[in-house]
Parts: C-alpha cells; structure tokens; sequence
C-alpha cells in the first residue's frame, strides 16, 4: 500500500480571518451560556427553563462546568478538533432535550445545530489538517 501524504499547508489569510470569526461567534455564545450557568441568585428565567426541560437547578453548575471544559478545549489549538467533537456532544444533548419537551423546530430545537455547524466551518476553515481530512470537492 502506498502511504498517502495529507497537505497541511496553511490557508490562506482570508479562509483563516473567516474561519477566525466563526470560531470567535461561537466562542462567545458559549461563554454568554457558561455565565449564565454560574450566575448567583439564579436568575427567574433560567430557573423556568432549567425546571421546563426538566432538570434540576443543582445542575447547573455542573453543566457549566463540562461546557467551560469543552469550550476551553476547542479554543486550544492543540485540542481545538477533540473540543469541537465533545461540543458536538454536548449540542446533540441539547438538541435531545428540546426535542423531548415538544419545544417548535425553529427557534429552539434548530438553534444547537446552528451553533454546531458554525463551530465546525470555523474550525475547518482555519484547520489545514482538518481540510485535508474533509477535502471540498470542485
């Protein structure tokens, strides 16, 4: 068998800035989520959500946690692709949850999966290893 050679040249300027803008959304949104988790008093409306999801408020700190984690990992470059796949875990729970409420597709069931796929497009674009392994077709 013939090993195969991956090219990890790096992107260009403009893939890795958009790739960077992408990775620095969902960054953010997830940072905006760990506060929120680790807020004390917790505030009214995430009490609500937490009870109509069905979870108890004792949680919270320990899903904080686990996303801080996660998040941390996937802004380590080293880590960024095994924080990427965990996060990917964790947005299918969340997706899984909303789906056993009965919440509506559009606003509350679709919105981890929006999270999710801006995650991946920023990571693939600012990740040589990662295009190679996922090469776009022409």
């Amino acid at each position: 068998m013939t090993p195969v050679s991956i090219d990890t040249t790096a992107p260009s300027k403009s893939r890795l800035l958009t790739g960077r803008i992408l990775s620095t959304l969902t960054v953010l949104f997830l940072i905006m989520d760990i506060v929120f988790k680790f807020i004390r008093p917790i505030p009214p409306q995430v009490m609500q959500s937490m009870t109509q999801l069905g979870f108890q408020p004792g949680l919270l700190t320990a899903i904080g946690i686990l996303l801080a984690i996660c998040t941390l990992l996937y802004v380590i470059r080293a880590t960024s692709v095994l924080g990427a796949v965990l996060l990917t875990g964790y947005l299918g729970g969340a997706i899984s949850v909303q789906v056993r409420v009965g919440n509506p597709l559009f606003g509350y069931i679709l919105f981890p999966v929006y999270v999710g796929v801006l995650m991946w497009a920023g990571l693939y674009l600012r990740e040589p290893r990662l295009l190679a392994l996922l090469p776009l077709r022409k």
